[in-house]
């Protein structure tokens, strides 16, 4: 079955290359040496993807033998460009995922590393409203983007409140700028915190904020991912493992170094708002690594458990205990 994905990647157009700069005595000059990799994005450039820019700059995929080339997604998205071998490395997410694991035709993508350690969306709306947990939804005015998984997360967080899910008004609009939909017409609308809920405090909004993941656990899963074509990974192991690790020093400079880390990206990508990113780099500080040691795990029961849900809802064909994700490639 088909899983929804969120319009703002689906209505990207042309791929776009981001190229870093060298920082200190570190060079990002091409020699024999280097291996080019590709790695797309599943959006615009924002915080989620400080650490590669990060590491662009800082010199660290050079250093790895790397020379990293960071492209916008097309139109059908990162993981088809991964699984065609255009790219090796791309960002997607968890739910994204489901259709291409349960595809009659094998995708070779495979997640290889959790560049956020916990699910940071949920519903957000003014304070004024009154909405403080899913069950408040009852009679306002919600944005939905039509799609049977979000309804059904949805569904599933406001009756596991005690709420009626019939009774919220679903809205049919696809909301591109949070402050003003929630200013006018809309009450609640489905965010990432880092990158939106950061644009509504901002904008000088006061808002309530609840989480997927706090009402129902099987909604912890794991977004956004870095994924690989699988070809590439059986026949450069160790290039794999060096890019990560890159990749890894990258994250954890900006877990270290969150006002540094939003000025590289300022650099890398001049046309973000410099507030915006500095606050939203500092909200993701403490959520790139969360209480895990090693940047970049995926447990196991919490990546099953989200999927095994989607099966017995009938949102998903069934996905194997362990399918789609491997550690073996991160730093230990």
């Amino acid at each position: 079955m088909k899983i929804w994905k969120k319009a703002a990647g689906i209505c990207l157009t042309g791929i776009l290359a981001f190229t870093g700069c060298a920082c200190g005595n570190n060079s990002t000059e091409i020699t024999e040496e280097q291996k080019d990799i590709t790695f797309v994005l599943d959006w615009t450039p924002n915080t989620n993807h400080t650490g590669l820019y990060v590491a662009q700059s800082l010199g660290y995929f050079a250093d790895a033998g790397l020379n990293v080339t960071i492209v916008q997604p097309p139109e059908d998205g990162a993981t088809t460009m991964v699984a065609s071998g255009q790219a090796q490395f791309g960002i997607d997410f968890q739910d994204y995922l489901a259709p291409v694991f349960t595809s009659g035709d094998k995708m070779p993508v495979e997640a290889v590393a959790a560049i956020l350690q916990h699910n940071t969306s949920g519903i957000i709306s003014l304070q004024e409203d009154g909405i403080t947990s899913p069950a408040d939804l009852e009679g306002k005015n919600y944005a939905t983007w039509n799609l049977p998984v979000e309804q059904a997360i949805l569904r599933n967080v406001v009756e596991a409140d005690g709420g009626n899910f019939d009774n919220v008004n679903l809205i049919p609009e696809y909301v591109t700028d949070v402050p003003s939909a929630l200013q006018q017409d809309i009450d609640a609308v489905w965010i990432y915190y880092a990158w939106e809920g950061i644009s509504a405090k901002i904008a000088g909004l006061d808002t309530n904020m609840f989480y997927f993941r706090d009402i129902t656990p099987e909604f912890d899963y794991y977004s956004p991912v870095i994924v690989a074509n699988t070809d590439f990974l059986e026949a450069e192991g160790d290039t794999t493992r060096a890019f990560l690790d890159a990749v890894r020093k990258g994250y954890e400079y900006a877990i270290e170094n969150p006002e540094e880390a939003a000025k590289i990206l300022c650099e890398e990508v001049p046309e973000l708002n410099p507030e915006m990113v500095e606050e939203s780099q500092i909200w993701l500080a403490d959520q790139y690594k969360a209480e895990v040691e090693q940047w970049g795990y995926i447990d196991q029961s919490r990546w099953d458990a989200f999927y095994t849900w989607l099966y017995e809802n009938g949102l998903s064909d069934e996905i194997p205990a362990g399918y789609g994700f491997t550690n073996d490639y991160l730093s230990r």
